[in-house]
């Protein structure tokens, strides 16, 4: 058995084309236990190898690559900074042929026909009009999520959030040392779109996830059933968050109050 062409069967199944644009988060755990359940070696690497084939040599696959160290003031170095998302995104974030986005809290690694469109990339909001949530939106990509729920995985919202101007969430800054990809180290500013604490606001998103279930936008399986991933396209889910925001409906579906 080739576990990858088995692995990328299910993410076909589950909404990947060939040819797409994917940003993907996942929790790896019940693949692993899968793979040794159909008899081969548990590998993260097999996992990665597989979404890469299931994208094919003209889709781009793009990981997370996030580490709030930052916000402390840590020192950030975008040769070395380690992802904070899983094995799969530290794996993702050594391939040879990934190019990591330059935001020091919200950065990616993108592998595959665009990946140089990421290339350079160096927002200053996590969330932003130049960010590379926004270059997956204009690419007309999608977001595969794999075994976790929305409320541990779709930032995207976020970045609808900030293209609104929600009135519970603000801009803030936090600065530290930076180093660039040419060795260049210097005290750098980057911002963030927060919800505001003060307010007692907490991120809540289960709900719209359920939403979106339910008029079925959704494709593939909900977490830890069948495959466990489900995939949805970056402008449906634009334009639905954005019509919930719009309506006056955000609070209950994307945020609440402690």
């Amino acid at each position: 058995m080739n576990i990858e062409n088995t692995l990328s069967e299910n993410w076909r199944a589950s909404g990947i084309n060939e040819g797409d644009t994917i940003l993907l988060h996942s929790n790896t755990s019940n693949t692993l236990r899968r793979i040794k359940k159909m008899g081969a070696k548990p590998s993260v690497e097999a996992i990665l190898q597989s979404f890469l084939q299931a994208v094919g040599t003209n889709g781009t696959l793009v990981l997370p690559l996030f580490n709030f160290q930052f916000t402390q003031g840590v020192a950030f170095n975008i040769k070395t900074t380690k992802s904070e998302m899983g094995a799969l995104t530290e794996l993702a974030r050594h391939h040879p042929k990934a190019t990591r986005t330059g935001h020091p809290i919200y950065s990616f690694a993108a592998i595959g026909k665009n990946a140089e469109l990421f290339n350079g990339t160096k927002n200053f909001s996590g969330y932003g009009e130049d960010s590379p949530f926004a270059k997956i939106h204009e690419l007309n990509g999608k977001i595969a999520v794999l075994d976790l729920p929305d409320q541990n995985s779709m930032t995207f919202y976020h970045y609808v959030e900030e293209a609104c101007k929600v009135d519970y969430r603000y801009h803030k800054k936090f600065s530290a040392l930076y180093t660039d990809e040419n060795n260049n180290t210097q005290h750098e500013t980057f911002g963030l779109f927060v919800r505001n604490v003060e307010k007692g606001v907490l991120t809540k998103v289960n709900p719209m996830g359920e939403l979106l279930w339910n008029k079925g936008f959704y494709s593939g399986d909900r977490p830890k059933t069948g495959t466990g991933l489900r995939t949805i396209s970056t402008k449906t889910l634009y334009d639905e968050t954005e019509s919930i925001i719009k309506n006056g409906n955000a609070k209950g579906l994307l945020y609440d109050i402690e």
